[in-house]
């Protein structure tokens, strides 16, 4: 054996053991813990779709952010009338959404009305009150903008907590809004629940005040006298302690607790600071935060970078405190306060406090995402079982087996001992690709298994367009070695160029996209590289150790598709009026679908969470039998285990339909009147796809398409990207009409459907293309239509065994895959007829015309 072919052995054997070590936690539940210590202890992560997790139900305080907007506006407003020369003393208001000024004089009155019109119209003056010794004025914001805060505070909130939980690390979250105040937040493997409540829940009201230690007040004496005269509890926080010092600390004062984590006993330890109560920066002047380590004892800390506008604020504070402390309040607790020794410059700050490295990095985080406009209080935190439901998993699991199994039976009928090569290297594709899942601690979705079946289908079209080529060469009457090297060499380019082109769409949705869209990417991504390799590389070594031994002495291959003829470019006219009507159906359900008018299932449309508690355990099977035997359609089920709950979530356009929670009650009961299922609460929900996703989205797919354009028009001709990206639009849009006209209901795993339809048919377009390349060269000065007729007639029998293989896996799944995952595989089945269509009857004919016939160099 040549030197070269061993070490290439000794490589996809190493692949091969580290990939099964990398895999075994996932699959092996009694890994020993000697492996986890010293091997490897991550598994493979999986979705909620898959397994389940944390389920918090979240109340954001919405009268508490019109008090922050009321106070901001309220501080604004004092310092601007300070810049007149006009000094306010802020009193206290017995109306929370009130702020009460005592101001110098009556005279003082009035320019104070004309600056709020002019300057503060969110502001309106209430009343005044002269018949103080300083007049009082009360101001509140205008009713218009009230309910503006209310009514967007837990939108804000939702998308910082998404915000959040993406930086936090954790993959398809599913996060959507529920009633008028409250937010579902559900978390899939979470390792860690405090640490994340923590996060989650956390305001991330960022302040900087100075210390008062001008102020002759002794706060120890001071705390130690009210506790023993029974003013104070042992146990007091600071809003206690400021109201049992009232009157004994100076006005414009406030008591603050500090915290500061001990690295060297592992306890925080807490003690009051005097704080001057006038905020000289709030956490808005932040641009980014990052987690840095330094100081004398080497500890985590969090730098900041400021706006602009930040940074002149801080260079200002800095200057005119030079010798002072600065305090630094997070969420009305300080975590350090550092002495000011010189005016600090270049919009950069760092907060350090002694934190542990989990501390200052979940606080980067927060600061990154923006303080929330309100508190948000958990009212209510459990574990959810998968949202596809067991028995849903375990047939889909089922079904993507018969059928992987009947592609691997078919590729060794068809192909013979290269079929048994192809296969070998499929089940390759996938051990890597789950190894590198794991390896990078990636979340297995749906989505992602999604990713993992069009990552099979390329590996099996990769080998197919090899093997089609080997049957040329050796047509053309060359030796073994030659037809085998022929056929790796002519296919190379071909494969590269179809996964370059899948690739480029695979990172536009990895860098734009979010949620489910993002977890097809990933897995997608890695899918191609991987499968690049293992078809280029790993079968090949396989022929050439077999050459070298001299085992091989023939390969012989079944040919279902004989030499063809037919003329594709004289029937394109035919072909376009079938496709208009598919397209023009496509746009027609886009526009429904943007209009909310379509077949909308909840993660679009919002609707009803219903919660029930039985008496007994229940199957999610029977439970979907007994709504779909009452006419309920449009729900996705989750349960809480061994909790006897049931969590259904209901789409808006049955909603107002009648009764739903009666309607689901009785079903059930009717159905199952042993468990007996009570209802225990009913509430809205939101969409858990949002405006800001869909936008993203777009923006998507709008730059994966200028990106297969752009690829496209460098390798082959402008004309062959556009070509390329209509017949990819045009498959999606007509999945998407067929869809629209049998009234299916649009769902995340519809759009992770057409996601793959894009895929898939990229692919298969973009292999026809490279045999007209090849031919427009070797036959240059035929008809262009000859050209295309006969490329696509060459192609032909690929085109329909890649066609094959992929619709045994979709049809098992679409057959025997489950009720839920039943319109998926029905949108893949129908993606790949119209994709395998797409690429013969609309790519080629679109270049044709745009070149008005005639062969382009």
């Amino acid at each position: 054996m040549p030197k070269s072919l061993r070490w290439k052995f000794v490589l996809m054997i190493a692949l091969f053991a580290l990939s099964l070590i990398l895999v075994i936690p996932s699959f092996y539940k009694d890994t020993p813990d000697w492996f986890k210590k010293y091997i490897y202890a991550q598994g493979l992560k999986l979705g909620l779709d898959l397994q389940g997790g944390m389920h918090l139900v979240l109340r954001v305080d919405v009268d508490q952010a019109v008090r922050n907007a009321l106070n901001i506006s309220a501080r604004d407003l004092k310092e601007s009338l300070q810049r007149r020369h006009i000094n306010l003393v802020q009193r206290e208001s017995k109306d929370p959404d009130q702020v009460v000024f005592a101001v110098p004089n009556k005279s003082a009155l009035e320019k104070i009305k004309s600056i709020v019109e002019e300057e503060f119209p969110n502001l309106e003056v209430v009343s005044t009150d002269t018949t103080q010794r300083f007049p009082l004025v009360k101001i509140r914001l205008r009713k218009d903008e009230a309910d503006f805060i209310r009514e967007h505070a837990v939108e804000q909130s939702l998308e910082i907590i998404r915000n959040r939980i993406d930086q936090f690390g954790v993959a398809e979250p599913v996060i959507v809004r529920q009633g008028a105040q409250e937010i579902v937040v559900q978390l899939p493997g979470i390792k860690d629940p405090k640490r994340a409540i923590k996060l989650i829940g956390q305001t991330a009201q960022l302040e900087f005040k100075l210390v008062d230690e001008d102020a002759a007040v002794d706060l120890g004496t001071l705390i130690k006298r009210a506790i023993e005269d029974g003013r104070l509890k042992a146990d007091y926080d600071a809003k206690a302690l400021n109201q049992a010092l009232k009157g004994l600390i100076p006005r414009g004062d406030r008591i603050y607790i500090k915290k500061e984590y001990d690295s060297r006993t592992g306890r925080t330890k807490t003690a009051p600071i005097l704080l001057k109560d006038k905020t000289l920066m709030s956490g808005d002047a932040v641009k980014t935060a990052h987690v840095r380590i330094g100081g004398t004892f080497n500890e985590p800390y969090v730098a900041l970078e400021l706006t602009d506008r930040g940074a002149r604020i801080f260079e200002k504070i800095t200057s005119e405190n030079v010798g002072k402390r600065l305090a630094i309040v997070l969420d009305g607790v300080v975590r350090s306060a550092p002495v000011i020794r010189e005016k600090i410059a270049g919009g950069h700050a760092q907060i350090t406090g002694s934190f542990t490295h989990e501390e200052a990095a979940d606080l980067a985080i927060v600061l990154r995402a923006g303080a929330l406009p309100a508190p948000v209080e958990i009212i209510q935190n459990i574990t959810v079982g998968p949202s596809l439901g067991r028995d849903s998993i375990q047939k889909g699991l089922m079904a993507g087996l018969i059928g992987g199994a009947l592609v691997l039976i078919f590729m060794i009928i068809y192909y013979r001992l290269s079929g048994f090569i192809a296969d070998v290297a499929v089940v390759l594709n996938i051990l890597f690709l789950l190894a590198v899942l794991s390896l990078f601690h990636a979340t297995l979705t749906l989505p992602g298994i999604a990713g993992i079946i069009l990552t099979i289908g390329m590996g099996v079209d990769s080998n197919v367009l090899i093997f089609e080529r080997m049957r040329e060469e050796k047509a053309l009457g060359k030796p073994l070695k030659a037809f085998i090297d022929g056929g790796y060499d002519k296919a190379f380019w071909t494969i590269v160029d179809a996964h370059v082109t899948t690739l480029i769409t695979a990172l536009a949705l990895f860098l734009f996209g979010t949620g489910p869209i993002k977890g097809f990417a990933v897995t997608l991504s890695a899918g191609i590289i991987i499968n690049l390799f293992t078809a280029i590389f790993g079968t090949r070594i396989v022929y050439d150790w077999m050459l070298a031994k001299g085992a091989l002495k023939d390969l012989t291959f079944l040919q279902i598709v004989k030499d063809t003829s037919i003329r594709f470019i004289e029937r394109r006219n035919i072909a376009f009026v079938i496709s208009g009507v598919l397209v023009l159906a496509g746009i027609i359900a886009f526009v429904q679908i943007n209009r909310g008018m379509a077949n909308l299932g909840v993660d679009f449309s919002g609707g009803s969470m219903i919660q029930y508690r039985s008496d007994a355990p229940f199957s999610l099977d029977k439970i979907r039998q007994a709504l779909g035997q009452s006419g309920i359609e449009g729900y996705t089920l989750q349960e809480v285990p061994k909790e006897n709950i049931l969590i259904v979530r209901v789409k808006r356009s049955v909603s107002t339909v009648g009764d739903i929670e009666t309607r689901v009650t009785e079903a059930l009961n009717k159905a199952m009147p042993e468990i007996h299922f009570q209802m225990e609460s009913k509430t809205e929900i939101g969409s858990q796809v949002s405006h800001e996703l869909r936008r993203k989205a777009l923006i998507a797919i709008a730059i994966s398409l200028a990106g297969i354009i752009g690829y496209l028009a460098f390798r082959f001709n402008v004309s062959f990207g556009v070509a390329a990206a209509v017949a990819t639009f045009h498959d999606v849009l007509a999945v998407l009409g067929i869809f629209y006209i049998l009234d299916k209901e649009i769902t995340l795993l519809i759009v992770t459907a057409l996601l793959t339809i894009a895929g898939y048919s990229l692919t298969d377009t973009v292999v026809v293309f490279d045999r007209i390349r090849e031919n427009l060269k070797r036959m240059g000065k035929a008809n262009f239509a000859q050209i295309i007729n006969k490329s696509v007639n060459e192609m032909l029998a690929r085109t329909i065994i890649t066609s094959i293989t992929t619709l045994l896996v979709v049809c098992t799944l679409y057959f025997f895959g489950g009720v839920v995952i039943h319109d998926f595989a029905l949108a893949l089945l129908l993606g790949v007829i119209v994709g395998t269509y797409s690429s013969v009857f609309v790519a080629s004919p679109i270049v044709y015309i745009w070149h008005k016939g005639k062969a382009p160099r």
